[in-house]
């Protein structure tokens, strides 16, 4: 029956007295696997941008946010902006950075610490 319509007879379920097949194409089977394997393999990157004089409440909510993220097991990119007169203050965007690796210390470890460009990536411990 399964050679007449072209497909397989996939064995779906191994256990208990009689097994259980399915008519249906492998091939197509493997393919969807792999997919979905490689979609839940993936670590995605989040990214979070932030101002030398970001409010404190703004900051812990941007901190809850990290931290559920590096939990989960994605990566976070953390990235500090300066507009005009900003940039004579760029130790304050250091500074700020750095809080952020010792907030999130308990959670992540630094993959990388770009002070020239402001940029500070998290990886998951």
């Amino acid at each position: 029956m399964a050679k007449d319509a072209g497909l397989d007879l996939v064995v779906v379920s191994d256990g208990g007295e009689a097994p259980v097949a399915k008519i249906m194409d492998y091939g197509k089977l493997q393919y969807q696997q792999k997919k979905r394997q490689k979609q839940s393999s993936k670590t995605t990157v989040k990214e979070v941008k932030l101002r030398p004089n970001v409010g404190d409440a703004d900051y812990d909510v941007r901190i809850s946010r990290a931290t559920e993220w590096l939990e989960k097991g994605d990566s976070v990119k953390f990235q500090v902006r300066l507009r005009g007169r900003e940039h004579q203050h760029r130790d304050r965007a250091t500074d700020l950075l750095n809080r952020v690796v010792e907030d999130l210390n308990a959670v992540s470890k630094v993959q990388t610490f770009d002070r020239r460009s402001l940029i500070l990536t998290l990886v998951p411990q």
